[in-house]
């Protein structure tokens, strides 16, 4: 039967036997004012060690508070860009949306300037006139009968002439063709 392997060194390090080695070696020297005591006992030189432990104890403190201080303010600028980018992104998107970017507009096809229908009738768009096969003119916004402004003479009573047509209207709506005199009734 065969035993499997068991790894009985901590997590934290690839060579257990090494790790057991190190805790060995660290038990046996005590650190401190008791192992600078007992170093002395030991070894009258041990003054020299103890100084030299300090310093390197002392240099790994500095280091570390150093590290530390770089780690904090690498953070801080870290936290400072993040923040400022967040807010450029907030304004670039309230911009957006305050502002939107412009597109070409293209304005709808509007209608011809003249319509033609089957019976001859025809309809000025632009001025807005329809004009009748029989040649009479009528207002498309008012729906009243159009007349020309410069063949309009109004006269003092309420008539008014069409100089264009030769039709007097008179102030009771009664039309009268002024070159053979007669009454037109429509």
């Amino acid at each position: 039967m065969a035993i499997s392997s068991i790894n009985a060194a901590s997590a934290t390090s690839s060579n257990w036997l090494k790790e057991a080695q190190d805790a060995i070696a660290a038990s046996e020297s005590a650190g401190g004012l008791l192992g600078t005591l007992a170093d002395a006992r030991n070894d009258p030189g041990s003054l020299k060690t103890v100084l030299a432990r300090s310093q390197n104890i002392s240099n790994s403190l500095a280091m570390i508070s150093q590290n530390t201080l770089a780690s904090a303010g690498a953070l801080a600028i870290q936290m400072s860009d993040a923040a400022a980018q967040k807010r450029q992104d907030e304004l670039a998107t309230r911009a957006q949306k305050l502002n939107p970017q412009q597109t070409n507009f293209t304005p709808p096809a509007g209608l011809d300037p003249v319509i033609y229908f089957e019976d001859g009738t025809s309809i000025d768009t632009t001025s807005n006139i329809m004009t009748l096969a029989n040649g009479r003119q009528i207002d498309t916004t008012t729906g009243l009968e159009y007349h020309e402004p410069g063949s309009i003479l109004s006269m003092a009573n309420g008539a008014y002439l069409d100089t264009k047509n030769n039709i007097l209207t008179t102030a009771d709506g009664t039309k009268i063709d002024t070159v053979t005199g007669l009454v037109i009734t429509v």
